[in-house]
């Protein structure tokens, strides 16, 4: 394609990675002059009615990681990373002006805080976004949006049947040196955006870096080194160390690394060493994170509404004493209180962890589930909008959840801790 002799923007949001990503691939062969751009909200560091931030330490020190790493990506294909903090609407006005930008590429949006930061998208740049988000394109699934089917099995079991995923595009080629711009401004720190260090504690299940780079290295450990892949399904459900499931989630909620990557390099897996039910299984999650990513462009604004997609009404409370009691693991559920203390200790919990933990706040104490929702919006590291929400809601009764269930806790303690040895891990010494 020839390049015309004009500027761009490439505005990164939750695709924070240089391979397999359409907006810069686009941009980088059409324009002559290439910038990359990353806008840190304001309200992202502010806290919420609940005492907690919107963004806590955890999720705000991977996400510094991940752009760190992301500028050293960037400066490798000559472009310069601009890092913004508080107005996008100044920020990209102030660029557009300095360097005569026509066009903006990035990540197509659609939920609310974000569909409100792309309307402040100057009207006189041109805007090309993608959904680059998915396993399955939205152009390649069997449906319109408006009929996602309300149960994942349906949605899954005609995507695995009439569509097909994309190859990943790779990495674009690099821009001439003289692209690179004069002065940027520095990256910010977790101090100067008001947070305590977040170091390691010693028993986290997660003791991983942000960006790129860390993703990658996790595929080739993960999968290549140890064949862990190879039993995925028998130790995704477990609780303590690095080796129970892949851990892939937390650089795919910041776009270190894309779906159709994993999945390219799950079926590489099946031809090289082995092809069994673990294998299926890791793409049949990354099935389960694309239909919350549809309920969520079916429903929208739903997502965030009391009763949920189904319209329902319960008797919700929004008693501050006993969300307090449940933020710090201290409710009459021990593998709760375990499951709560490594959240706020980490930033992490497991899969097993998060739906008792849900199921306990909504259905036990029949609290208001968007509390909860929000609570671990600020302090998951690997925090997805569509799958946060959308698991909420289905713990809730208000989802996807055809059968309503109620986890029995105390069952589901004996099953996945049977010697109570992560509960042991957690609950030993007193943290609050």
């Amino acid at each position: 394609m020839q390049k015309t002799k004009t500027a761009a923007i490439v505005w990164f949001r939750n695709n924070l990675r240089i391979n397999d990503n359409q907006a810069l691939t686009h941009a980088i062969n059409r324009h002559n002059l290439v910038i990359a751009v990353y806008h840190l909200p304001e309200h992202w560091l502010n806290e919420t009615p609940w005492g907690f931030k919107k963004m806590e330490r955890f999720r705000a020190q991977f996400l510094l990681q991940t752009l760190t790493q992301l500028q050293k990506d960037l400066a490798r294909l000559n472009i310069s990373l601009w890092v913004s903090v508080g107005n996008l609407a100044e920020a990209l006005r102030q660029i557009q002006e300095k360097y005569h930008i026509s066009d903006l590429y990035g990540q197509s949006e659609w939920t609310q805080e974000e569909v409100e930061e792309t309307a402040q998208i100057p009207k006189k740049i041109n805007t090309h976004l993608y959904y680059d988000q998915f396993l399955f394109h939205p152009d390649d699934i069997p449906m319109e949006f408006s009929n996602i089917p309300e149960v994942f099995t349906v949605f899954r079991k005609k995507c695995e049947k009439q569509s097909k995923v994309r190859s990943p595009i790779g990495i674009p080629e690099t821009m001439p040196t003289e692209n690179l711009l004069t002065i940027v401004p520095a990256l910010p720190t977790l101090d100067a955006l008001g947070y305590e260090s977040a170091s390691n504690d010693h028993r986290t299940a997660v003791p991983f870096v942000g960006g790129e780079t860390a993703a990658w290295e996790r595929i080739q450990h993960y999968f290549w080194d140890t064949k862990q892949l190879s039993y995925y399904k028998k130790t995704r459900n477990g609780l303590l160390g690095k080796k129970y499931s892949s851990k892939l989630s937390l650089w795919m909620a910041f776009g270190s690394i894309s779906a159709r990557s994993i999945y390219a390099e799950v079926k590489k897996y099946e031809q090289r060493v082995v092809k069994n039910d673990s294998t299926y299984w890791l793409v049949f999650e990354l099935i389960w994170r694309d239909y919350f990513k549809y309920i969520s462009l079916k429903h929208r604004n739903k997502l965030f509404k009391i009763g949920g997609i189904l319209n329902k009404s319960y008797d919700w409370e929004t008693d501050k004493r006993r969300v307090q009691k449940w933020i710090d693991g201290n409710t009459p559920e021990p593998f709760v209180n375990a499951n709560m203390r490594e959240l706020a200790s980490t930033g992490f919990m497991s899969n097993r962890g998060r739906q008792n933990a849900a199921s306990f706040f909504s259905k036990e104490w029949h609290l208001d589930w968007r509390i909860g929702a929000a609570y671990f919006e600020a302090m998951l590291i690997d925090y997805d909008v569509h799958s946060n929400y959308g698991n909420w809601m289905y713990n809730a009764g208000v989802g996807n959840d055809p059968r309503d269930r109620k986890f029995n806790i105390a069952w589901q303690a004996e099953r996945y801790d049977p010697n109570n040895t992560y509960q042991k891990t957690w609950l030993q010494t007193t943290l609050f």
